[in-house]
C-alpha cells in the first residue's frame, strides 16, 4: 500500500508539472501570435497548479520521511534482534527513537520480579543517560497506558482534558507526550515513554505508529534477552554448583562411585580410584562386574537388591586381596540415586578402607585387657606429660597363694592357663566395681579406686570387689582339679597417693605411688589364703556396711609401728 501511494503521488506530481508546462506553452504561443490572452484565467490556473504542487511536494516529503522512518525502524529491528546484550542494544535504540521523534527525553520502563514498573533506560536528545533528578515523568500517562494497553499521544498535556488537575503534568510542565505499551503475548511487560517539555504538537500519528511498531520488536527482544540472561544465570549457577560438588566430591574421605541402572560406572572420586587400584579413565563407562575388586565381592547382587527394594544397604564388610596393597578390609554403604520425583536412576557406592581402623581397634581391645578402659579414656595422646597429682584412693592388692610351688611341677603352658583363669576372675570383679587395674605382677594384681574418675564410695567398692573376687574363685574351683584349687590373699588400704604417668616418653605407665600403696601391698603379703585384710582407716570409713573383726596388729616391713588390721568377712545386706 505504501508503494502504491508513493507511485500515485509521483504520478500526480508529474501530471501537474505536465499541465503547467502546457499552460506555459499556450501563453508563449498566444503572445507570439499576438492573440489576446485572458490573463485572469491563466493566473487562476497557475495559482491552482501551484497549490497542487505545494500539496503534492508536502505529501511526497512526508511519504519520504515515513519511508526513511520505516527504513530506520527496520534497521533498529535488525540491531535489536542481532544481540542478546539487552542494555547496549536498547541504549542505541532509545537514542534512535529520541532522534526520530524529536523527543527531548526517552524512557524504557520494565516490570521487575516484584511486578513493579521501574526505569530501565533513560536517555536525552544529547544521547546522554539521565540521572535521577532529571528522570521525573508523568505516572498518570504511564498508568493509563498500563491499564488500557493502548498508546497515548498528547500534543499539549497542559491543555489535554484527559489530564486535568494532574499534579505531575502541571509540576513538570509537560507538553508533548507519547507513550506506548510493550506487549508480549497480550501481556504488558513495560512501556516506552517520550516527551518534550518545551514544544507543543511535536508528536503525530506517524511518530505514534513508529514507536508502537518499534515497541513490538523491542518487547520480543527484551523477552529473548531476559530468557537468555535467565539461561545464562542458570548455567552459571549450575556450573558453580557442579564445581562445588566436584570440590566436595574430591574432598570426601570415603571412596564414592555412582552407577546407572545398568550398573555402568558414571562417576568416581580419587579415593575410590586409590581403593580400587584403577584410574578414572579405566573406571568410567565400565560395568561394576568388570572391575576386579567389585567382582571379587560380587557387588552386583547387592546393587540389584538396592534397585529392586528401593532401600539402602549399610555396613557391608569384606576382606579383599589387591595386587597393589595386599589384604584390605573394606566397608560398603549402598544407596539408590533418585531424581526430584523419587524415580531411581542409579546407585551410589560409598566405600571406606577400614583396614587401619580395625588394626587400631584390635590394639585397643588388647590394651584394654592390660589397662582399665576408664584410664584409657582419660589419657590424651597429645598431652602425655610425665608427673602426677596427689589423690586420696583405696588400693587393693590380690595374690594367688600356692602358685609358686605349683610352678615347680607343671609346664609353663599349663601354668599360664591356670594363672589366666584366676586373674581373669579377679579382673572381672574389679572392673564390675569400676576400679582401675594398675598392673599384673606375676601371680598378683594391683588396682585402685577413686581415680581417675572420682568415686565417693571408693572404699566400699574395693571391699565389694574383694568379696566378689573370693566368691567367684570358690565357684570356679568346682571345675578345676584339686591340685589347681588355689586361694587369694587380699589387702585393702585407703590413703593419699600420687597418680600419674611414670617412665619415659617411649615407655609410660599410669600408676599410683606412695606409702598408702605400699601399706596395701604389705597387708596382702600377710593375708592367709582366702583371707581379706583391710586397714583400720579403710574399715572406719565403711564400718556400717561391712562385716569385719580386728586381728592382732601387724608388724610389716618398712613400718616402724604396727598396723591395726581387720579381717573382712562379708557385707551387711541393705
Amino acid at each position: 500500500m505504501e508503494s502504491d501511494s508513493s507511485n500515485s503521488a509521483n504520478f500526480s506530481l508529474d501530471r501537474q508539472i505536465f499541465l503547467l508546462s502546457q499552460l506555459t506553452e499556450q501563453i508563449h504561443t498566444a503572445l507570439a501570435q499576438g492573440s489576446s490572452v485572458n490573463l485572469e484565467t491563466i493566473f487562476d490556473d497557475l495559482a491552482l497548479l501551484t497549490s497542487s504542487l505545494s500539496q503534492l511536494s508536502t505529501q511526497v516529503a512526508k511519504q519520504k520521511e515515513e519511508r526513511d522512518n520505516h527504513l530506520e525502524l527496520a534497521n533498529i529491528s535488525q540491531v535489536v534482534n542481532s544481540s542478546l546484550q539487552l542494555d547496549d542494544v536498547l541504549r542505541i535504540v532509545m537514542d534512535t527513537i529520541v532522534r526520530l521523534t524529536g523527543a527531548e527525553r526517552g524512557f524504557l520502563m520494565l516490570n521487575n520480579n516484584q511486578g513493579e514498573l521501574s526505569i530501565h533506560i533513560a536517555r536525552n536528545w544529547e544521547q546522554e543517560s539521565l540521572d535521577a533528578s532529571d528522570s521525573a515523568l508523568s505516572r498518570t500517562v504511564v498508568n493509563r497506558v498500563l491499564a488500557e494497553g493502548q498508546p497515548i499521544l498528547t500534543t499539549n498535556a497542559q491543555q489535554d482534558p484527559r489530564f486535568d488537575d494532574q499534579e505531575s503534568i502541571i509540576s513538570l510542565n509537560l507538553r508533548s507526550i507519547l507513550c506506548v505499551p510493550l506487549l508480549l503475548k497480550e501481556s504488558i511487560i513495560g512501556v516506552i515513554y517520550a516527551d518534550n517539555r518545551l514544544r507543543e504538537g511535536l508528536f503525530t500519528e506517524t511518530e505514534k505508529n513508529l514507536l508502537a511498531a518499534f515497541a513490538n520488536q523491542a518487547a520480543v527482544a527484551i523477552e529473548n534477552a531476559r530468557l537468555f540472561e535467565s539461561v545464562r544465570q542458570t548455567l552459571s549457577e549450575v556450573t558453580e554448583l557442579k564445581n562445588l560438588m566436584d570440590d566436595v566430591f574430591a574432598s570426601i574421605i570415603s571412596g564414592v562411585v555412582t552407577t546407572d541402572l545398568e550398573q555402568t560406572i558414571s562417576l568416581t572420586n580419587s579415593v575410590a580410584e586409590d581403593i580400587l587400584g584403577e584410574t578414572r579413565a579405566n573406571l568410567l563407562g565400565k560395568k561394576v562386574s568388570q572391575i576386579s575388586l567389585f567382582d571379587q565381592i560380587n557387588i552386583s547382587q547387592y546393587l540389584t537388591k538396592v534397585r529392586q527394594f528401593n532401600h539402602q544397604i549399610k555396613g557391608l564388610q569384606f576382606d579383599v586381596q589387591t595386587p597393589q596393597r595386599g589384604s584390605l578390609n573394606l566397608r560398603f554403604n549402598l544407596s539408590p540415586l533418585k531424581d526430584a520425583k523419587g524415580t531411581i536412576f542409579g546407585t551410589a557406592i560409598v566405600m571406606e578402607d577400614v583396614t587401619e581402623t580395625r588394626r587400631l581397634e584390635a590394639q585397643r581391645r588388647l590394651f584394654e585387657r592390660m589397662v582399665s578402659p576408664v584410664v584409657i579414656d582419660q589419657l590424651n595422646p597429645d598431652d602425655l606429660d610425665l608427673g602426677g597429682t596427689r589423690s586420696y584412693i583405696t588400693t587393693l592388692f590380690a595374690d594367688i597363694r600356692g602358685y609358686t610351688s605349683l610352678s615347680e611341677r607343671y609346664d609353663p603352658e599349663t601354668l599360664v592357663s591356670v594363672l589366666n583363669r584366676y586373674l581373669g576372675v579377679a579382673t572381672e570383679a574389679i572392673l564390675l566395681e569400676e576400679g582401675t587395674i594398675d598392673k599384673f605382677m606375676g601371680d598378683a594384681i594391683m588396682a585402685f579406686f577413686n581415680a581417675p574418675i572420682p568415686q565417693p564410695d571408693h572404699t566400699l567398692r574395693a571391699a565389694r570387689a574383694a568379696i566378689q573376687m573370693r566368691s567367684a574363685i570358690y565357684a570356679m574351683q568346682g571345675d578345676l582339679p584339686p591340685e589347681f584349687r588355689l586361694e587369694l590373699g587380699i589387702g585393702i588400704h585407703s590413703g593419699v597417693a600420687v597418680l600419674g604417668l611414670v617412665g619415659t616418653q617411649k615407655r609410660l605407665e599410669y600408676t599410683a605411688i606412695g606409702d598408702s600403696v605400699n601399706t596395701a601391698k604389705r597387708l596382702q603379703e600377710n593375708a592367709a589364703p582366702g583371707q581379706i585384710l583391710i586397714s583400720a582407716q579403710s574399715c572406719e570409713e565403711i564400718n556400717d556396711a561391712i562385716l569385719a573383726h580386728p586381728i592382732n596388729p601387724l608388724k610389716v616391713k618398712g613400718k616402724k609401728q604396727s598396723i591395726q588390721v581387720y579381717e573382712l568377712t562379708g557385707l551387711i545386706a541393705n
